[in-house]
């Protein structure tokens, strides 16, 4: 095995930590409300707040990590949720808001990093690198509601802060192999904090457009894999069969990001995407139309859809931070994504209480539909199409 393909698959296991921390314990926590006596809104508090801190975070340890090393900040990251990890065993089980925010914070640190590393150690198959980065990382919200119910009926709902904790530290090994990429020589070696240049990636106007479909993208996530078992259930499918078709779409997303990322390096990020969103978008405006083999198939293709636009947003991204703001950049779109991760469920959910399901899908679509008229206009220099393998100054 390479260096090369060796950094690939520690950097796409640190990714699956951050993925499996957060969904093995959210998918456990009505068994945790049970044994402390609480109630639905505290479990909504509790998934919340470590989306929430990694809001917060991600842009600031980016900020950090292209400051005073990214490796170093990654193994900061790694070190935080582990040990808060352990800390749910000694602590007032009523503290897991606490330990939940601890490791919110660890993983914006090491998710962020570990992204900029990899688009710094492969750029000229920078899209291809990511695709295997994110199925990896992917793989942790597919495995850990599984792994996580297994864990807790076999043992406790502290044992999986014990499984965190394990896997926490025994990547944190691994990633002693990672080198600290060399800095650009135009670099300066100022390492004192600048709010404007901390704030700089969240006003680049080459890179808003870019932030707007992230936001969209997830959106259509949350539509995919939180609102499609909705409707299923409103037409009549039972919660097996309804669970095989939505992992029909996970699988999907899954698989389709190392090809997408492939494509994005021979043809363009831009051209990928925009097929990427006009995939996801015209699964989701088509959804609550259809029943059968065809949706199923609508399934998948928003599945497919919203890898490639995955994958590809972080590359384009990638390709646009300026010099030395790699990371920041990257924990800014990280910083978008979660947004619209919070909001695409409560948007969509609301509006779909007020005019039904329908509506709210065909809304969210018209939505990507837009994020596809939006960039098409674009000219392609200001898109990062010509910029493989480099960074703009």
């Amino acid at each position: 095995m390479t260096v090369l393909k060796r950094d690939l698959i520690i950097l796409g296991l640190i990714g699956f930590v951050t993925s499996f921390g957060a969904h093995a314990v959210a998918v456990n926590l009505p068994t945790y409300a049970e044994q402390v006596g609480t109630g639905v809104f505290a479990i909504g508090v509790l998934i919340a707040i470590y989306d929430f801190s990694e809001v917060i975070a991600k842009p600031l340890f980016g900020y950090l990590a292209d400051k005073r090393g990214q490796v170093m900040t990654l193994w900061a990251g790694l070190g935080i949720f582990s040990l808060a990890s352990l800390a749910f065993l000694v602590v007032d089980p009523h503290l897991l808001i606490v330990i939940r925010l601890l490791q919110g914070l660890g993983a914006a640190a090491f998710s962020v990093v570990s992204l900029a590393l990899v688009a710094a150690y492969y750029p000229t198959q920078r899209g291809q690198a990511l695709g295997i980065y994110n199925a990896l990382k992917g793989a942790g919200y597919v495995i850990a509601p599984a792994l996580g119910g297994l864990i807790v009926a076999q043992s406790s709902f502290a044992a999986i802060f014990v499984v965190s904790a394990g896997i926490g530290f025994a990547v944190l090994a691994f990633s002693l192999l990672l080198h600290e990429p060399p800095e650009p020589a135009e670099l300066d070696d100022d390492d004192d904090f600048n709010l404007r240049e901390f704030l700089a990636p969240f006003s680049d106007t080459r890179l808003l457009p870019w932030y707007a479909v992230i936001v969209v993208n997830m959106f259509f996530v949350g539509i995919l894999f939180g609102f499609v078992p909705v409707y299923l259930n409103s037409i009549g499918y039972d919660p097996f069969t309804a669970g095989l078709i939505v992992s029909a779409g996970r699988l999907a997303y899954l698989v389709v990001q190392p090809p997408a990322g492939w494509f994005a390096d021979h043809i363009g990020g831009r051209t990928t995407i925009i097929v990427g969103l006009l995939a996801a978008s015209v699964s989701i405006v088509s959804l609550t139309f259809t029943q059968g083999a065809l949706l199923v198939a609508l399934v998948i293709l928003g599945g497919l859809g919203i890898g490639v636009v995955w994958t590809n947003t972080d590359a384009i991204v990638s390709h646009l931070a300026k010099v030395g703001q790699l990371s920041a950049s990257l924990g800014t779109a990280g910083s978008y994504k979660e947004i619209g991760d919070m909001l695409g469920p409560l948007t969509v959910g609301g509006i779909s209480q007020l005019f039904g399901l329908t509506i709210g899908f065909v809304i969210s679509g018209v939505l990507g539909l837009t994020g596809v008229v939006l960039i098409s206009r674009r000219r392609a220099d200001s898109v990062g199409e010509a910029t493989h393998g480099e960074q703009h100054t």
